[in-house]
């Protein structure tokens, strides 16, 4: 009877531990297990003989916190807040596999200083290169669960040597990061760069010209997420608006101004200007016929204008009394300080040093040229970060400040064009109202459409959704202006102005596995556990004799 028990009991032991052992491995996560998504490689390319961006793409490496001391052939996890400058240089310091940059679904819920704190560290990291491969994806459930489980890892690197053993060996999780795409990064050598442009004819003969430009494209950490909302599509906003309004004026006879007006939309601008630039030397050296030949009154860039209380003018050199530079800035400090009294406007000099490789702003390329002009911006510094990031999203844009420019701009330029001040009108008149006014409904569309796709210059002469934008901005100059045009420029291949790289955009795989010390401590338990039952087995005497004894002495 005794000895049945004791076989009774032995055999619910061996059940426990076998239990025991069975949840241990349920524990463990498939080995094999893994995630696949999309990741944008940090941009790459050559401006001239000056290198930039990322030169790798390749990963095989476990993925690390940026918290953690060791970050020598990993990659290195990090959500807005851990990129900075100091941990990204940090990161090429010890020699990282690579940097993955976690980008939440939805900016407007970012916090303004982190998003400033990361253009500074975004733009750091874009003006040198490096060999270490730099990643951008959104965030997802599974990739913030990793984010999550690594952050932990390297937390419990400060608990005593036992604990963070015993943790590593049993619950630690390692992920494995994989880019695997063996093909070599090619240059792309057949860019083009595209320009629009279209006119309102004036009244009068020969009268002269004032241009209208923007530049359309944007630019980032990652090409494939650089939308450009504030930098550039405020001021693509704008000279559509206006040219919607002047053609409503033009549009009768009696209310034609003795100015063409040309507007132009260039391409390049992230990249020295280089749209504006073939443009001109389309237009000065080769085209017998341009209106740019002719007498050009002022060439006004509209340049990130959807945000601020401030307006700046930058000019190569202050104009003097009597020109028409001099004239329109009269008219711009009359509507802002007769409408707009809070909004802060200056003017800001810079001299054109033709000593540097680059150009600050679009206006500095005309000046090459001997065209007078100037950009109207909400910038101060042309070195902002926020001209460049791909942070820059409908979030960074104030459509009511959108709108307040936009009026500005339209008045001041009416004013000037229709001599409002010399003929006596008071400073409070208002050209564009009623039937001419300026719709919140318009701008909000207009900015919706230029920010729904990615306006990188590497991609809006090769994907089918830029090219349809092109199409639809040109559709946009054909509907207001006459005599449009689109020009094509296609890059000298043995010496370009600007060189990009292919993968851009790359399939990237998470393996979530255990450590190998999981292996020898799952086999060290399932050894010890045979090794106790063998023991019993062999000894199930003495061990029975011992027990019968001590539960007689508990009776007594």
């Amino acid at each position: 009877m005794c000895g049945s028990m004791m076989t009774l009991r032995s055999s619910r032991v061996a059940a426990l531990l076998l239990l025991s052992a069975h949840l241990l491995q349920a524990s463990a996560l498939p080995a094999a297990s893994s995630y696949e998504f999309t990741a944008y490689r940090m941009q790459q390319y050559n401006l001239q003989q000056d290198k930039r961006g990322c030169r790798g793409a390749i990963v095989v490496a476990e993925a690390r916190s940026a918290d953690d001391t060791t970050l020598t052939r990993r990659c290195v996890i990090m959500k807005l807040p851990d990129f900075t400058a100091e941990r990204y240089l940090e990161a090429k310091r010890q020699n990282a596999a690579a940097v993955l940059i976690l980008l939440p679904q939805n900016i407007s819920t970012v916090p303004e200083d982190v998003i400033q704190g990361f253009m500074v560290s975004e733009s750091e990291a874009l003006k040198k290169e490096t060999l270490m491969p730099v990643y951008v994806v959104h965030e997802d459930e599974q990739l913030l669960c990793m984010y999550a489980e690594v952050k932990l890892a390297a937390a419990t690197k400060s608990a005593s040597i036992l604990v963070r053993v015993l943790r590593s060996m049993v619950t630690a999780t390692a992920f494995q990061i994989l880019v695997s795409n063996n093909s070599p990064i090619k240059a792309i050598t057949d860019n083009s760069i595209i320009t629009l442009e279209g006119v309102l004819p004036g009244v009068g003969e020969d009268p002269p010209t004032i241009v209208i430009t923007a530049h359309y494209d944007s630019s980032g950490l990652a090409p494939w997420l650089a939308y450009g909302a504030d930098s550039n599509g405020s001021g693509v906003t704008v000279l559509l608006e206006l040219a919607r309004l002047f053609q409503r004026l033009y549009s009768d006879p009696r209310n034609k101004a003795p100015y063409h007006l040309l507007f132009s939309l260039t391409g390049g601008g992230k990249y020295n200007f280089l749209g504006t630039k073939r443009w001109l030397e389309e237009n000065m050296d080769h085209a017998e016929s341009s209106l740019l030949h002719d007498n050009v009154a002022f060439v006004l860039c509209l340049d990130t204008l959807g945000s601020g209380d401030e307006l700046f003018l930058h000019v190569s050199r202050p104009p003097k009394p009597g020109t028409p530079q001099y004239g329109f800035i009269q008219q711009l400090e009359e509507v802002i300080s007769s409408r707009f009294p809070w909004v802060r406007f200056g003017t800001v000099h810079k001299k054109i040093n033709l000593q540097e490789s680059t150009v600050a702003w679009e206006h500095e390329r005309y000046g090459m040229k001997h065209i007078p002009g100037f950009t109207l911006s909400h910038l101060e510094d042309p070195r902002s970060e926020r001209r460049g990031s791909i942070l820059d999203t409908m979030s960074q844009v104030d459509i009511r400040k959108l709108k307040r420019n936009t009026v500005i701009i339209a008045e001041s330029l009416a004013r000037y064009m229709y001599n409002l001040s010399d003929k006596g009108s008071p400073k409070e008149i208002q050209v564009f109202k009623g039937s001419l006014d300026i719709l919140d409904s318009r701008l909000s569309a207009l900015m919706n459409m230029l920010t729904s796709v990615p306006r990188a210059t590497q991609l809006m002469d090769k994907e089918p959704q830029q090219t349809l934008l092109i199409n639809s901005l040109e559709q946009e100059f054909k509907r207001y202006l006459q005599q449009v045009h689109r020009h094509a420029f296609r890059q000298d291949r043995k010496d370009p102005d600007v060189t990009f790289f292919d993968q851009m955009k790359q399939p990237m795989m998470m393996y979530r596995v255990k450590p190998a010390a999981f292996d020898l401590f799952l086999g060290g338990c399932i050894a010890g556990y045979l090794g106790v039952v063998y023991y019993a087995i062999q000894n199930f005497g003495s061990l029975y004799t011992k027990l019968k004894g001590t539960v007689k002495s508990k009776q007594q």
